[in-house]
C-alpha cells in the first residue's frame, strides 16, 4: 500500500483517538502516528538488500512499478509473486512488541497500537491484490527467504 495512504489513515486515527481518549498525551499520539507508517522501513531494507541501492526515490519507484506489474498478472500468477521479506510485518513482531510494552517498556504499547493499525490496513489490501496474507507472519515470510535475491 502506498505510504501516503498509511499517513492519512494514521492522522485520522490519532485525531479520533485524541477526541475520544483525551488522556493520551501528544507524545503518545505521536508514537502511534509515527509507528503506523515507519514500520514500512523494512520495505526500504528489503529494497537495499535486493537492489544494492540506497536511493529512497528509486526504492519508491521500484515498488510502484512492481505493483503496477503485479496488477497486470492473473490472480494465479500474482500468488506466485514474492513480495519480499519484511522484518517488522507479521504477528510475531507485533506479539513481541506487545509483550515488551506490557512487561518492560510501557511506551511500546503505543508502538504496538501504531503497528497494529498498519497491519489492519495492509492485510486486507494484500489479500485483495494477491489473495494471500503473506505479510501476516514473519515465520512464513522467513521460509520464503530463499527468494530474496531472485530478480
Amino acid at each position: 500500500m502506498h505510504p501516503k495512504i498509511h499517513l492519512i489513515i494514521g492522522i485520522i486515527f490519532v485525531i479520533i483517538l485524541h477526541i475520544f481518549f483525551s488522556q493520551i498525551t501528544l507524545a503518545e499520539l505521536s508514537i502511534i502516528f509515527l509507528s503506523s507508517f515507519l514500520i514500512d522501513g523494512d520495505h526500504y531494507l528489503y529494497y537495499f538488500i535486493r537492489e544494492k541501492n540506497i536511493n529512497p526515490f528509486k526504492c519508491y519507484n521500484w515498488y510502484k512499478e512492481h505493483l503496477k506489474k503485479t496488477l497486470t498478472l492473473s490472480m494465479a500468477e500474482r500468488k506466485k509473486e514474492y513480495t519480499g521479506f519484511y522484518l517488522f510485518h507479521g504477528i510475531e513482531p507485533l506479539t513481541a512488541i506487545f509483550l515488551l510494552g506490557t512487561y518492560v517498556f510501557p511506551f511500546l504499547i503505543f508502538v504496538f497500537i501504531g503497528l497494529s493499525l498498519h497491519m489492519i490496513v495492509d492485510v486486507p489490501h494484500e489479500y485483495y491484490i494477491k489473495r494471500t496474507i503473506q505479510k501476516s507472519s514473519l515465520i512464513y515470510n522467513y521460509t520464503q527467504w530463499k527468494k530474496l535475491f531472485r530478480k
